[in-house]
Order: structure tokens, then C-alpha cells, then sequence
């Protein structure tokens, strides 16, 4: 098997806003006499994720709901699905129903657990988890048919390839400012709330506990290298001016997914990519390809 280089971005990243000096400060001096407290906080805190700001609808196709899960559906053909990110909703994929449908495609688009109109995750109202995440794209699959193509973005495409890597068939992927390894964002989680290495470190405990898995079985470059049996053609597409994913990971997954192609861009940042007419044309084309 390829074995694949450990380096990885030495870029600080969280998916968390700004947070305040005082609160910093307040964490910082609760993790030196209740580490464990803080380690609780900060996982709940993590397995919370934003409420999105506008519906999450997307004008048009049949609405379904499978389980807890809600979508819609949109054309007849080859399936695609499309899978939003982290806080996020399936209405910030709506610029590629239209041409994906003009292609000749049949289009699913839906909430993940606690997103949107979907229902709670196992952790209850408003938390998930990236593994529930992954769970969630095979079970809108086994509902709605087999997958001519995966479109994720963010932590959508890092639960989308992950969920392939686990064996989630699909013919096409195509993988939208993806998030490479989890590891690497507990550290600028851990840095922007200001609790300390050891806390981070029981914190990650916690974490694998909840997702019934070790993060590093969630990094996507190495299980891509080591994977040992053909994987999907897959199209990753980062930009540069990327604030919320590390635009480092997106190019260790492209150098370490077999025949993946890479594609850089220059300005357009986490979701302004997703209604780039030229990122558009790429994604159709990959999936019709």
C-alpha cells in the first residue's frame, strides 16, 4: 500500500466564530482547576452545529422525508446527491439543481441530522456528529437509488468521502472545499475557546466515545493512500481565499485520492464557490463524464 506523508497544515482553523476576549479568558482559567468540565463543554459546543440563516427549500421538486431525514428530488436520469456542510443547509447547493437536471440527471438534495428540516440526531435536538453525518448519505441512497454521483461541500464533502472510503458505493465524487482530517481543526478549536493541550486531549477522548470511532480513522488523505481498492474518479475543487476550510486540505486529499483532479481557484472562498458559473460547468461535466 502507499503509505502517505504525515505532514499536514500548520494553518490554525475552527469552525467557530469569534470568540470573545473575556469568555477566552474565562475557559482559560476554568481548564486549570476543572479540565474534565471543560473537556464536556467543549464537545457539546462542538457537536452543535450554527443555525442556518435562511430556509433551507429549494424552489421546485418533490419533497420526501426518509426517517428523520428531509429533502427534495428534483429531473429523471442518473442520481446525484448533493450534501451541504457543517451548520449548513441543502438550499446552499441550489445553484447546481437547475444544470445538473438540464444534463439529463436526477437530483437529491437533503438536510443532515439537525440541519434544517431534518429531525435530531442521536444526541438529541440541534447535535450530530460527523459519523451520523456519513450514516446519512447511505441512508438517503438505500431510499432514493444508487448514486451515478456524490456532490459535498465542506464538512458535507469530508462526510461524503469518508462515507466512500466505508464503502458507500457511487460512480462520481466530487468533493467542494472539503475538510481533510478533524484532528487538525480540535487544535484551533481548542486555541480560539482557550483551553490548554491537556484538555484538548480529553476533549478528543470524549469525541471518539460519542462518534464510536478514532479520528484517525476520519483522515481522509490516509485512508485515500491506504485504501488498496479502486475509489471513484473524484474532482476536488478548493479556493485560496478559503477562511472556514484550509485550502492545505483540499490538495493533501487531490495528492492522495488515485487519479483525482485538482482544481485551484482564486477569490471565491467557502460558498461563493458553490455559485461560480465555472466551478458549476466543472462539476457537471466530472459527473457526466
Amino acid at each position: 500500500m502507499t503509505q502517505l506523508s504525515t505532514e499536514k497544515s500548520t494553518t490554525v482553523r475552527t469552525q467557530l466564530p469569534p470568540v470573545p476576549p473575556l469568555v477566552r479568558a474565562a475557559v482559560g482559567a476554568l481548564d486549570r482547576v476543572a479540565p474534565e468540565l471543560v473537556a464536556r463543554g467543549a464537545l457539546r459546543l462542538w457537536c452543535t452545529p450554527a443555525r442556518a440563516k435562511h430556509p433551507a427549500a429549494i424552489p421546485g421538486g418533490a419533497a420526501f422525508r426518509t426517517g428523520p431525514i428531509a429533502g427534495q428530488v428534483w429531473g429523471d436520469g442518473p442520481t446525484v446527491y448533493l450534501v451541504h456542510g457543517w451548520g449548513g443547509h441543502r438550499g446552499q447547493l441550489r445553484s447546481l439543481v437547475e444544470p445538473l437536471v438540464a444534463a439529463g440527471l436526477r437530483v437529491v438534495a437533503y438536510d443532515a441530522p439537525a440541519h434544517g428540516d431534518s429531525g435530531p440526531g442521536a444526541l438529541g435536538r440541534r447535535r450530530t456528529t460527523l459519523p451520523e453525518m456519513m450514516a446519512a448519505l447511505g441512508t438517503v441512497i438505500d431510499a432514493h437509488g444508487p448514486a451515478r454521483a456524490v456532490v459535498g461541500h465542506s464538512m458535507g464533502a469530508a462526510a461524503s468521502a469518508l462515507a466512500v472510503l466505508d464503502g458507500t458505493p457511487t460512480e462520481r465524487l466530487v468533493l467542494v472545499t472539503p475538510l481533510a482530517d478533524p484532528s487538525t481543526y480540535t487544535v484551533g478549536f481548542a486555541h480560539t475557546l482557550g483551553f490548554s493541550e491537556r484538555t484538548r486531549h480529553r476533549f478528543v477522548v470524549r469525541m471518539e466515545k460519542v462518534a464510536g470511532r478514532r479520528l484517525a480513522e476520519l483522515d481522509i488523505p490516509v485512508r485515500a493512500a491506504n485504501a488498496g481498492r479502486p475509489l471513484p474518479a473524484t474532482l476536488v475543487l478548493s479556493d485560496r481565499a478559503d477562511k472556514e476550510a484550509d485550502h492545505a486540505d483540499g490538495v493533501r486529499i487531490a495528492r492522495a485520492w488515485p487519479g483525482a483532479e485538482l482544481v485551484v481557484s482564486d477569490g471565491l472562498g467557502h460558498r461563493r464557490i458553490l455559485r461560480d458559473d465555472e466551478t458549476i460547468k466543472r462539476i457537471v461535466a466530472h459527473v457526466t463524464g
